[in-house]
């Protein structure tokens, strides 16, 4: 009978869901050490890893330290006009290329999602399959590959704009609307809805994090 084993994450994968699930914040030292010990794994391919982490800007050096990179507002602004035009573009190609069963999957994901809206970290892992499973339903690898990218520079914000009180509503509406627009088979449309739900988001974030420096002043 053939092994049903999922193979193993290597060392990179690790640290980088660890950072995207909110174990490593931005700020937060990486100690080759505690993370081989950590992950059960030995030291060289940490080290190999956390190179490859600060050549992508995901770390960063603080003295002879690496430690998880942050955004700063103008970086924040960058990335997100980028996330704009690609995720937009995916819609566009996913009304034009997804299978009957992927809008299918989609429609799913936003019913199941609505039981989230009380646990804004879940929502906000929930909110990145879902917006993966559009990149993939695009059909087109390269521009999946780009996506994958953003999103893991989106791995350093600390902070979701789904935690903002009724965004999470909201954004599952959005979502919607983008399915909809895809099962239509209106590209313009999808295209539309997804880069005024990323600006919708942006904007979201943009006044809990001026609400948050008032608040600290």
């Amino acid at each position: 009978m053939a092994s049903t084993r999922q193979p193993q994450k290597d060392a990179y994968e690790l640290i980088l869901e660890a950072i995207d699930v909110g174990v490593y914040r931005p700020g937060d030292r990486l100690v080759e050490s505690e993370l081989a010990e950590r992950f059960g794994v030995s030291r060289t391919p940490i080290r190999e890893a956390l190179q490859r982490l600060e050549t992508q800007s995901l770390l960063a050096r603080d003295g002879r330290s690496l430690i998880v990179a942050s955004l700063d507002h103008n970086q924040l602004a960058e990335l997100y006009v980028v996330r704009t035009e690609l995720e937009g573009l995916a819609a566009r190609l996913a009304a034009r290329h997804a299978a009957d069963e992927e809008i299918s999957v989609l429609k799913d994901m936003i019913e199941e999602d609505r039981a989230l809206l009380h646990d804004p970290s879940a929502l906000s892992r929930a909110n990145r399959r879902f917006h993966k499973q559009i990149h993939l339903a695009s059909h087109n690898r390269y521009l999946v590959q780009q996506l994958d990218l953003v999103h893991r520079s989106m791995a350093l914000l600390a902070t979701t704009s789904l935690a903002v009180d009724g965004r999470g509503a909201t954004a599952l509406e959005e979502h919607a609307e983008i399915v909809s627009a895809i099962e239509r088979r209106d590209g313009d449309a999808a295209y539309r809805a997804l880069k005024e739900h990323i600006s919708r988001a942006f904007e979201t974030r943009l006044k809990h994090d001026a609400t948050a420096m008032d608040a600290a002043e």
